[in-house]
C-alpha cells in the first residue's frame, strides 16, 4: 500500500487505491463470514474504509458493499459535493437521493432482498429499522460480532501511524512529570495533558483521566475539582488522534515519596504489565494476554480489585477489537495493535494502572509507548 511515512514526519495520505483494497477485503471477508454484504454508516468503518467522514444524521448514509458487485456509497444529494472529494471517492460510485424521496427505497435495488448484512454498530436504529421496514426478509449483525477483525490487523502505513501517536503521548507523559501536582485541582492537571498532547501534534484528545488519590480507585473517573495532596497517588491515562490514528498510555505516579503498600502495589502491576506482554506472540489467544497479567495480580492477593479487562484494539478510534479478556479466544496475528493495562483499585484510598499500546510482530510483540514504568515521583 502505498499510505507510507513522507520524511517530513507526515505520513504520505492513503490513495484511492488503499481505500478500494480495503473495500474490496471487507466485501470479500463478509462473504466468507455467509453475510450477504456490509451496510457501513458515519463513523470510524466508513473513514477507515473510504476516507470519508460526514456527520451522522437523520439522513441516510451508506456504503453498501458485496462480493462481485461495486462499491457504492448512498448519500443526501446535498452532501453529495464533499462525498465526491473523499480519498476513496474514485474507487466507488456514488448514489445520492433527495429531501422528500425515500432513502432505504433508493438503497434497496442494492440488497439481496433475502440477504444476511453486516451492519456498522454505529448505525443509528432508525436507519437500520428503515432498511427491516423496506425489505422485510433480510437480517442484520454487528460488524464487531461479525467480522472483528475488519480492522483489527494494521498494515506497515497504519503502523507508523500508530508509532507516531504513541511517541507523542510519551512526550506528553515526560512533559507532564515537570509540572506542579501538589495544590492544584485535577482538571488543571487534565488541561496539561490536553495542552501537551495537541503541542506534540494530536488533532483530537479523547481523554486525560487525572485520578488523584482516592479517585484513582475508579479506572475511568473523570477529572475533577479535587486538589491534589502531598502523598497522593495520581492515575495519568490519556489518548487521543494523531493522523487519524490513536494513542492511549497509562502511568501512575506520587506527589513525594510513596509509603511502602503504594510502592509495592505499583511493582505488583508493573510486574503484571510485563507478564501480560510477554504473553503477546503469534497464535496465543487474546485471553492468554489476560490470563498472564491477571494471575500475577491474584498471586499476589489484589485479584478482586483487578475489575477491567487487561486490554483493547486500538487504531482508527482508541477502543476498538480485538478485547484482552477472558473468553476471548481469537488467536493473535502480526499487525494486531492493543493496549496492555493491569491496575489494581483499592476504593477509598488509590489506584494504580500501567498501560503501553503494543503490536504483534511475526515473533513476538513490539511496545509502541517506551516511557519508564517505575514509580514516578512528582511535586
Amino acid at each position: 500500500m502505498t499510505g507510507t511515512p513522507g520524511t517530513t514526519g507526515t505520513p504520505t495520505p492513503f490513495t484511492a487505491d488503499d481505500y478500494k483494497a480495503r473495500m474490496d477485503r471487507a466485501a470479500a471477508t463478509a462473504a466468507d463470514a455467509g453475510l450477504a454484504g456490509l451496510l457501513v454508516a458515519p463513523g470510524p468503518d466508513l473513514v477507515w474504509l473510504t476516507g470519508y467522514q460526514p456527520v451522522a444524521t437523520e439522513r441516510l448514509t451508506v456504503l453498501v458493499l458485496a462480493a462481485g458487485q461495486e462499491p457504492v456509497l448512498v448519500v443526501p444529494t446535498l452532501e453529495a459535493p464533499d462525498a465526491e472529494h473523499a480519498a476513496g471517492a474514485s474507487a466507488l460510485t456514488l448514489r445520492d437521493w433527495t429531501d422528500g424521496k425515500d432513502p432505504y427505497a433508493a438503497t434497496a435495488p442494492l440488497l439481496d432482498v433475502d440477504g444476511r448484512f453486516g451492519i456498522s454498530d454505529n448505525s443509528w436504529a432508525m436507519h437500520l429499522l428503515g432498511f427491516q421496514n423496506e425489505l422485510p426478509n433480510t437480517s442484520y449483525v454487528s460488524l464487531t460480532e461479525a467480522l472483528p477483525m475488519l480492522r483489527a490487523v494494521k498494515d506497515a502505513a497504519e503502523l507508523e501511524r500508530l508509532a507516531a501517536a504513541g511517541a507523542a503521548a510519551d512526550a506528553t507523559y515526560e512533559e507532564i512529570k515537570k509540572v506542579p501536582f501538589a495544590g492544584r485541582k485535577e482538571t488543571e492537571v487534565a488541561a496539561d495533558l490536553d495542552a501537551l498532547l495537541r503541542q506534540f501534534g494530536h488533532s483530537q484528545v479523547d481523554f486525560t483521566i487525572v485520578g488523584s488519590g482516592p479517585n484513582g480507585a475508579n479506572p475511568h473517573h473523570e477529572a475533577g475539582e479535587r486538589v491534589i495532596k502531598d502523598g497522593d497517588t495520581v492515575v495519568l491515562d490519556f489518548g487521543g488522534l494523531l493522523h487519524g490514528y490513536g494513542s492511549d498510555t497509562s502511568r501512575t505516579v506520587h506527589v513525594g515519596e510513596p509509603g511502602a503498600e503504594e510502592q509495592r502495589v505499583h511493582d505488583i502491576v508493573r510486574e503484571a504489565q510485563e507478564a501480560g506482554c510477554r504473553a503477546v506472540r503469534p497464535g496465543a489467544a487474546c485471553q492468554d494476554v489476560d490470563r498472564a497479567a491477571r494471575a500475577v495480580i491474584t498471586d499476589a492477593g489484589y485479584g478482586e480489585r483487578f475489575i477491567h479487562r487487561t486490554g483493547h484494539g486500538i487504531g482508527v478510534t482508541t477502543h476498538e477489537p480485538p478485547y484482552m479478556i477472558e473468553g476471548e479466544e481469537l488467536p493473535l496475528v502480526p499487525g494486531m495493535c492493543f493496549s496492555v493495562e493491569p491496575g489494581i483499585y483499592l476504593p477509598g484510598r488509590f489506584g494504580v494502572r500501567i498501560e503501553d499500546i503494543v503490536t504483534v510482530t511475526d515473533d513476538g510483540v513490539r511496545r509502541l509507548n517506551s516511557t519508564p514504568r517505575e514509580l514516578a515521583i512528582v511535586n
